[in-house]
Formats: C-alpha cells, structure tokens, sequence
C-alpha cells in the first residue's frame, strides 16, 4: 500500500518568504504602535492593556460609560479609583484645550478673481454675477461666500487691498 500524501510531503525550505519580515510583522502585531504619545509614554510593557488604562484613569472602552440610574430608595456613592499615572489626563486634556490653527486657504486663482470683483463691483454681488470674468458662472451668493471665504482667510490681505482701493479713489 502506498502512503498518504502528507506523510509522503518533506518540510522544504521557502525560499520565497522573508522568514526575518514575517517574525516582524507577527511582533508589530502582538505590539501595535500607539498613537497618543502621553499614552506612549506612560505605557508599561509589563501590564495588560486593562491594568495600563487603569492606571492611567482612562476607560478601555464605551462599554459602561453611561452611568447606571440608581433606584429611588438606593444612595449612590462616587467611585473610588486609583489613578497612578494623573498627569497622562492632565497632558491630554491641556493638548485638547489648544485652539488648532485654521487650515482652510484660497488659491491664487481664486484670490486674483475675488480681487478682481471686488475691485470693479465693490459690494455689489449682482453685479458681480454678470461680470464677463464671472467664468463659472458663479450665482451672487457663491460670489458672496467667495469673498467671505477670501476675508477670513487673509484678513491682512483683504485690509490692505481695501486700503489701496481707497487710497485710489481718493486721488
């Protein structure tokens, strides 16, 4: 009789496979990267992942967050919890409590358009639409939100182009 085909199958060498990524790849994935860096810093290797956030005062999920209505005769005390690691909340909540820098920005184009606009039409946003540089045949509100968009992104900008515009007609 003949043998089974797996007994009959060596243990060959893959050349084909990357045995020093693979064994990277399987430890990035026992140890995912951890995006916070307060977190990062204070996280030990040697804990679970519940024992870490308990120290560090932070829940590991949404899971019973809400807070459980008690019944009417029941008192309800506070929890007690001992936070080891109060300066990772304190860290996050100080880095949430900056104001971000606004991103938004105009381009070129759009900046020599509105320009150009205001120069000619000055508030008049009707006007404005029936411009023959009004290529995209912008409607007056589009042009209006144009203008505004234009305003808040370069406010320096705009009071300077006012100020020359004024300048120019007063002489």
């Amino acid at each position: 009789m003949g043998k089974i085909k797996k007994a009959r199958k060596r243990n060959t060498f893959n050349y084909n496979k990357n045995k020093k990524k693979l064994k990277k790849k399987l430890r990035r994935k026992e140890k995912p990267h951890i995006e916070c860096p307060q977190i990062r810093k204070a996280w030990d290797e040697h804990k679970t992942v519940k024992q870490n956030l308990q120290d560090m005062g932070l829940a590991p999920g949404t899971k019973g967050m809400l807070p459980i209505k008690p019944r009417k005769n029941t008192k309800v005390e506070p929890m007690e919890t001992n936070v080891l690691k109060p300066y990772v909340i304190e860290e996050m909540e100080a880095e949430a409590s900056v104001r971000g820098s606004d991103r938004t920005t105009c381009s070129t184009d759009m900046i020599e358009y509105v320009q150009h606009m205001v120069k000619e039409h000055n508030e008049d946003y009707k006007a404005m639409a029936r411009d023959e540089k009004n290529y995209y045949q912008d409607t007056p509100k589009q042009i209006k939100r144009k203008v505004e968009l234009y305003k808040r992104c370069h406010p320096e900008q705009y009071a300077a182009f006012v100020a020359s515009l004024q300048s120019q007609k007063s002489t």
